[in-house]
């Protein structure tokens, strides 16, 4: 089986969801007066209103193995208090919270990195020949298809001023989304840029959660996919539009190469 193939199915396999942890125990009991309060009236929640969002979510008790390595004790950072969290820390980077926070702050830019490159890398291999032809430009993809990387060469057919401004470009959301971790916003999580044209980003905490949880999941697996790209057409000198087109191209068109390949008689 194709090796980006078999790296998408071992990916989605995975459960990346938990509920968030509450800030702790407070008591929600309301009485009158008159009522005079007694230990079997006096109810403790295990909630409290937090300053993100989805904290306020109740709290579950964590086992004290991890989900995703069962035969491993769930670290002591991952204590369920962000979205994605499933006790996966093997190596033990996470050592504190503020451990947790940088790995998260690095994770989510890495994911939305990669998401766009999963993207990205099929769409140009495509496309690029036939724009490149509409406006008299030479096509950087090579004779195989293949995508300009580090393993397939051909980047320095890109021109330096791409470079330039992806460089300054990354620069200025990095700087911007560095200020607003440090501005002690209440409502801040990391990956909180405020960027939601579309408004598609719940108002209510589990929605919320939700939606964190399906950016990490999807971008883990484009970190994983991307990844696969690479080292596929490394290996094989073969895009991945071609290694594996039922993913890239309709399907009448991979019938048709199918046919003219002898695949279909």
């Amino acid at each position: 089986m194709k090796l980006s193939i078999s790296t998408i199915f071992l990916a989605t396999s995975a459960s990346a969801f938990t509920l968030q942890r509450t800030a702790g125990p407070t008591t929600a009991r309301f009485m009158s007066e008159d009522e005079t309060p007694s230990t079997l009236e006096e109810t403790t929640t295990g909630e409290v209103e937090s300053a993100t969002p989805a904290a306020t979510m109740a709290a579950k008790s964590l086992p004290k193995m991890s989900m995703s390595l069962p035969f491993m004790e769930r670290p002591s950072a991952l204590d369920g208090s962000l979205a994605g969290d499933v006790g996966f820390d093997p190596l033990g980077f996470a050592k504190s919270k503020e451990d947790l926070m940088n790995y998260r702050e690095a994770e989510i830019k890495h994911a939305r990195l990669a998401m766009l490159a999963a993207a990205g890398w099929p769409i140009s291999e495509l496309w690029d020949k036939k724009i490149a032809a509409l406006f008299g430009l030479p096509a950087v993809v090579d004779s195989a298809d293949r995508a300009p990387s580090v393993l397939n060469g051909g980047l320095d057919k890109i021109s330096p001023v791409y470079w330039v401004g992806c460089i300054l470009m990354a620069g200025a959301i990095d700087a911007f989304g560095t200020a607003k971790a440090r501005s002690n916003d209440p409502e801040y999580f990391p990956g909180n840029l405020g960027f939601d044209p579309l408004s598609l980003f719940p108002s209510d905490a589990e929605g919320q959660l939700e939606m964190q949880t399906k950016e990490l999941k999807n971008g883990r697996l484009a970190m994983i996919a991307i990844t696969a790209f690479a080292a596929q057409e490394f290996v094989s000198n073969t895009g991945v539009i071609d290694e594996t087109p039922l993913f890239f191209k309709p399907i009448g068109a991979v019938l048709k190469e199918y046919a003219n390949s002898g695949y279909i008689n």
